[in-house]
């Protein structure tokens, strides 16, 4: 059953009040709000469609977070600087609908974007950039990695982990148990009936670290569709094993930029090493957000992020 749309849903009207008054959505500035078939899914769009725009940004969510959220801390701000930007919320999260029955894993998140920028492609050929939050940065990576040669203008990122590093898991898993015990057994559960399982992301992740505020922690823990979100043993097995196209010495698709937050508790600067440090082939630079938490609500950090995206977008496609 479809989850409806953002306009009647009230935990992120409630969540941007802990914004910048400059970034709340009224119903003249909110996204419209689109639905697009993927291999029987509905899958919901923010977009705020602009023919004129020199460029499109698609705006990846992680796994504590949805589209809506992407579109109120940059997809509005970067719609107001004259881009075209698409949020999406990928299977399971957000209002996405899922065909019943169907089993998916991060792969499958992979694929539906892939899938997407082709779609995108087909309606006009202007540069697409990409841009993810948490999870969603390292896929942007992925992304890029198996996209066809010039698909992708640029990736920008907060935060790019990759999972198969034991330390990142370790230090973004709920507790060493989970990272250590909890990962591998998910491995075998996949391999039989019971990867369908779904287990709570609060469990199986540091989510008590999404936000910096108390109180907006406190509302986005009572969000499914968001941070109170179950996911499958098997997303979260493939998540945590995913192997990208291309290894990070070899990436050469586009240049990176990594934005990333000042006072991030969950994953901190040092965590993105293993991805960039080894990039050599392509232009790698990083913007610290300045009082900024791992979902951004603060200034200056979303005003730094907003100016650095804008930057970045206008460069890689000129």
């Amino acid at each position: 059953m479809a989850r409806g749309l953002y306009r009647d849903q009230p935990e992120w009207q409630q969540l941007q009040e802990f914004l910048p008054p400059r970034l709340r959505f009224t119903d003249a500035t909110a996204p419209a709000e689109e639905f697009w078939e993927w291999r029987g899914h509905d899958v919901h769009l923010d977009t705020f469609r602009n023919p004129s725009a020199p460029a499109k940004v698609i705006a990846h969510h992680g796994v504590g977070t949805n589209g809506r959220q992407m579109s109120l801390i940059l997809g509005g701000p970067l719609a107001r600087r004259g881009w075209e930007v698409v949020a999406v919320d990928n299977l399971g999260y957000g209002l996405t609908d899922v065909a019943p029955g169907t089993r998916y894993d991060y792969g499958d998140w992979v694929e539906l974007v892939l899938d997407l920028i082709a779609a995108e492609q087909a309606r006009d050929d202007r540069p697409i950039v990409l841009y993810g939050l948490s999870a969603g940065g390292m896929l942007t990576y992925h992304v890029a990695a198996a996209a066809p040669r010039g698909a992708v203008r640029g990736i920008i990122g907060m935060t790019f982990l990759d999972q198969r590093v034991q330390h990142v898991r370790d230090e973004t898993a709920h507790d060493k148990l989970t990272s250590r015990v909890g990962v591998p057994a998910m491995g075998l559960a996949v391999r039989t009936p019971l990867g369908r399982i779904r287990y709570p992301m609060s469990l199986a992740s540091k989510l008590s670290t999404l936000v910096n505020e108390p109180a907006a922690m406190k509302l986005l823990k009572r969000d499914r569709s968001s941070a109170a979100n179950w996911m499958s043993m098997d997303f979260l097995s493939s998540y945590m094993n995913y192997a990208p196209a291309v290894e990070p010495a070899d990436f050469d698709a586009c240049p990176v930029l990594l934005t990333q937050p000042a006072q991030d508790r969950w994953t901190p600067r040092e965590l993105s090493g293993p991805v960039l440090a080894p990039i050599r082939k392509v232009s790698v630079d990083v913007v610290d957000l300045e009082n900024a938490g791992h979902l951004p609500l603060e200034d200056p950090g979303l005003a730094q992020l907003e100016e650095a995206a804008d930057e970045f977008i206008r460069r890689v496609i000129a």
